[in-house]
């Protein structure tokens, strides 16, 4: 992967991490559903009159934005707000690498490298070590809603793979149009109008900011810098990029929100960087005399 590439990613994994403390903010007053639906309402609007439509079939479109606006991230806050810790849910969601990278070989016959196996079952053991680390504050249904989420990232990954898209920050912005009905519907059949009524008290100075965080950084920005990465490199390539994400979700949820992590927490969080750092690792191509000595190898 090219340094600006790579540098695009760690930039774009640290604002997904902040996003799940600041997201923990908004969703002190709000309905997760209602908030999920009102960062994809803004992240359409006014845009979606000003961008041309991509390219792609409109299934497309249409697909990533129900499951990655709902399957995934309605999904996420839901779960942070029935119990999980935002650290926490930072990481379990890492769990999509692994589904990302069973869709890479099944869908697209990419070949997973020894390196990306061993990185992996390392990355698998720091998440365990995690999990087990909890004292049963969390709920599993919050556990699982996170797991779902994991996913829901996936199918989306493979979305963005398969559809070809160029148009990548058109393809964001009209794929933000389809979650808020299906969110604002969640929250009614779960909440009623209370989900609704309650809107105007909580939107104070800290819900508007959280939103704002989550519209133009985390769904604008950092989407089009992933889905770039996506449409330039192999699915199994960028997928392990995302095991940053829970190293800035907890840092930051402990600065933020007062979240603690354990010993055995830092040390699991190690393991994962260990493997993130041996999946990415390739070793350097040497050339042979006669292959320097073939045309189109000349520097």
């Amino acid at each position: 992967m090219q340094k600006k590439h790579l540098a695009l990613a760690l930039l774009v994994t640290l604002v997904w991490g902040l996003n799940f403390p600041i997201t923990k903010l908004g969703l002190r007053g709000i309905d997760p559903f209602v908030l999920t639906g009102i960062r994809f309402a803004l992240a359409a609007l006014p845009l979606v009159f000003f961008i041309r439509r991509p390219a792609v079939h409109f299934g497309y479109v249409a697909a990533y934005g129900v499951i990655f606006g709902l399957g995934m991230w309605g999904v996420i806050n839901y779960g942070i707000q029935v119990g999980v810790s935002p650290g926490i849910a930072s990481l379990i969601i890492q769990l999509s690498v692994f589904f990302t990278l069973g869709w890479g070989v099944v869908l697209f016959n990419e070949n997973l490298r020894d390196a990306q196996l061993v990185g992996a079952g390392l990355t698998l053991l720091g998440l365990a070590g995690i999990v087990v680390t909890q004292d049963g504050s969390h709920a599993v249904l919050g556990v699982m809603l996170i797991v779902l989420s994991a996913f829901a990232w996936s199918v989306g990954n493979v979305i963005i793979k398969q559809s070809g898209v160029k148009e990548i920050f058109a393809f964001m912005v009209w794929a933000s149009l389809f979650p808020p009905i299906p969110l604002f519907l969640m929250a009614w059949w779960m909440h009623g109008s209370a989900a609704f009524q309650s809107l105007p008290a909580n939107l104070d100075v800290m819900a508007i900011g959280s939103i704002l965080f989550q519209v133009y950084l985390a769904t604008h920005f950092a989407y089009w810098g992933w889905n770039s990465l996506l449409k330039a490199y192999p699915v199994s390539t960028v997928a392990p990029l995302s095991l940053l994400i829970p190293v800035f979700g907890i840092a930051s949820s402990m600065l933020i929100i007062g979240e603690r992590i354990s010993t055995l927490e830092l040390i699991s969080i190690a393991i994962i960087l260990l493997g993130l750092a041996v999946g990415l690792y390739r070793r350097p191509v040497t050339l042979t005399a006669k292959d320097q000595a073939q045309p189109g190898n000349a520097q």
